[in-house]
């Protein structure tokens, strides 16, 4: 059994691979012969494949590409030295694709420099942008992109490209247990991906299905963390699911802080770091959670 990320080992690396979309697929498809691109922007919820076809499209087509999270890079500065730096270079290739992934996280001056940006290398630079939420991203940017919604597989589809991926990997399984992470993940085919990775102990997938259907709440949490949720959607969450123990969900937001983070990863490990400690010897573990949450917020806001 493999011990890379699943997640990056069987992620597609073309158009027959890439699950779900069929609609996109036969568009981008065009693209592909045709050997160019216009810019686009691809939206849709986290998990669903976005960076995956940006990155098929970029690998299959003659072109030299540039990746850019901009969930770590979202100042002005940082932005546009990349991209001047790359779009101006002598390259091997006429075409030029730059790949700004998450960039509803860029700041708005970083958005119309961005804009500007594509207009002065529209002639040999493409720009594939993927975000979560297409409404942060200002309209003089979305006019200049052919917009698609991607929208995530069937949990059928997904259920049977996690059963590939197990079979693959020589693990045993049994699908009940593969139902049961999909239901628990869908429709974020990373975290359904990820989840059955940790889940898998000397080489057999095994799930308590109890601690399956209890984690709904944990990935409502995440969800609330990266969409800008308030503070009473989380302490509601939390009592509806009358949350004793502390120290699952502080791992949790530890492996996952990636995904909510917005660039700003080391300080939401120190915060969680400070809360976990203070949990062991704190009066009330849900007051001192729900100060974690509050600063939490204050950081990724």
């Amino acid at each position: 059994m493999s011990h890379s990320l699943w997640v990056e080992k069987y992620r597609p690396k073309d158009l027959s691979t890439y699950i779900g979309n069929e609609h996109l697929k036969s568009k981008v498809k065009v693209y592909l012969e045709s050997e160019d691109v216009p810019h686009l922007l691809l939206y849709g919820k986290a998990g669903t494949g976005k960076t995956t076809l940006a990155k098929i499209i970029t690998k299959n087509i003659d072109c030299d590409y540039m990746y850019i999270n901009a969930s770590d890079e979202n100042k002005v500065d940082d932005v546009r030295n990349k991209i001047k730096t790359f779009a101006s270079s002598v390259g091997f290739k006429s075409l030029k694709v730059i790949i700004l992934d998450e960039c509803d996280y860029l700041t708005p001056n970083a958005q119309a420099a961005l804009r500007n940006l594509m207009e002065t290398f529209s002639k040999h630079c493409r720009f594939i942008l993927t975000c979560n939420y297409v409404e942060r991203i200002i309209d003089p940017i979305q006019s200049r992109c052919q917009s698609y919604k991607v929208v995530p597989p069937s949990k059928k589809e997904v259920a049977q490209q996690m059963v590939h991926i197990l079979t693959e990997e020589g693990c045993q399984y049994e699908l009940d247990d593969v139902a049961l992470i999909v239901n628990a993940g869908y429709p974020d085919i990373r975290r359904v991906i990820n989840s059955a990775q940790r889940q898998v102990v000397d080489g057999k997938l095994k799930i308590d299905a109890s601690s399956v259907i209890q984690s709904d709440y944990k990935i409502k949490l995440l969800e609330l963390l990266s969409g800008g949720g308030k503070l009473n959607d989380v302490r509601q969450l939390i009592a509806d699911n009358s949350v004793s123990d502390y120290s699952e969900i502080y791992r949790l937001l530890y492996d996952e802080v990636e995904t909510y983070g917005k660039g700003k990863v080391a300080e939401c490990i120190l915060n969680i770091a400070e809360a976990q400690y203070q949990d062991v010897n704190v009066v009330d573990k849900e007051i001192n959670f729900m100060s974690l949450i509050i600063r939490l917020l204050r950081v990724i806001k």
